[in-house]
């Protein structure tokens, strides 16, 4: 390997037991957590910045800044210091403050804003916007607004890198694929590319309590779910040029409640420390695997490590204070 760049996919997919055993089919956690930066987004900055080389939008000295809930501002961070740019991120001020910290080591400029919704010219994408916009007047090697959301080059990194792993992985016997979205960049080019393998491969969303996207793949009404969720970088409201090309067969509704009793076993029986979004992810997995009936091969993302929700997820006190059950090492 050249650089640190280089060691980013290739994740191992590995069997999850519990669930395999009580559904008949094989469930499989692609491992993102293991990427140098610690999650699945380490792919779309990746690509990302790669893309925009191509392009000549970026060469060394340059700025490249996002709005994001913290992951992909990390793998920006990381991928940056290896190609010689300037990080900055806006992001929620309420999002996990180990996720803060860990881009403020990398050295990333972060502006927390107040968490506001979307039509909010203060929310964070808006804001991210704003100073990409002012940085592309000043920086004298070029500004990417790296715009997850939109950057078709979010899905395509996943349609290149990780729907080809999991075809290899399982040797084209992939029978299903769930994922939550935050972007839609791993839903759409992960489920293109199975697509492409085989048509009868049935991808699934996954989606928290509060989002929309439930009710966009299911009878095209982009309304908000009744409910809530502590999730982070998941659940969206709106339909995203990533989203617009996202292949989605079938959509499970899934409680917080539900997804942390499955991170929580994880932990306990597996030995798996993960963050919500993959008990989100799982939950749906196990549910696609009912639906379809045993003897299928199921995979989902491992998104990130639980140890970057540590003030939060494995938080008793937060925990109560949601209502949201607290695992019984930590009471």
């Amino acid at each position: 390997m050249e650089s640190i760049i280089d060691a980013i996919g290739n994740t191992p997919l590995l069997r999850l037991r519990r669930a395999s055993e009580e559904t008949g089919c094989t469930i499989l956690g692609k491992c993102e957590f293991m990427n140098p930066g610690g999650s699945v987004k380490d792919r779309a900055a990746k690509y990302m910045i790669l893309d925009a080389e191509e392009r000549g939008e970026l060469e060394p000295g340059g700025v490249v800044v996002e709005g994001t809930a913290g992951n992909t501002g990390i793998g920006l961070a990381l991928v940056g210091r290896a190609r010689g740019y300037r990080t900055v991120i806006a992001m929620p001020e309420t999002q996990a403050r180990e996720k803060m910290e860990a881009l403020r080591l990398l050295g990333a400029e972060v502006h927390a804003v107040p968490a506001v919704p979307y039509t909010d010219p203060a929310h964070y994408v808006h804001t991210a916007e704003r100073l990409a916009r002012e940085f592309a007047q000043t920086a004298a090697h070029g500004a990417l607004y790296a715009n997850q959301w939109d950057n078709l080059s979010n899905a395509e990194g996943h349609f290149r890198s990780t729907g080809p792993e999991i075809w290899a992985q399982t040797d084209g016997r992939v029978g299903g694929f769930v994922s939550a979205i935050g972007t839609g960049g791993s839903i759409a080019g992960i489920g293109r590319y199975l697509k492409h393998r085989n048509p009868g491969v049935v991808i699934a969303l996954a989606d928290p309590l509060g989002a929309s996207m439930y009710h966009w793949f299911k009878d095209g009404d982009l309304r908000r779910s009744e409910g809530n969720s502590i999730t982070e970088g998941i659940g969206q409201g709106r339909v995203t040029a990533n989203i617009a090309q996202a292949p989605v067969d079938e959509a499970f509704l899934i409680p917080d409640a539900e997804a942390l009793q499955l991170v929580f076993a994880l932990l306990a029986e597996e030995g798996l420390c993960l963050g919500s979004s993959s008990g989100i992810n799982l939950a749906g997995a196990i549910r696609l695997a009912r639906a379809m009936g045993p003897g299928h091969v199921i995979v989902t993302l491992l998104c990130d490590s639980g140890q970057r929700y540590q003030s939060k997820l494995y938080n008793p006190e937060f925990l109560r204070g949601k209502g949201l059950p607290v695992p019984n090492w930590l009471q």
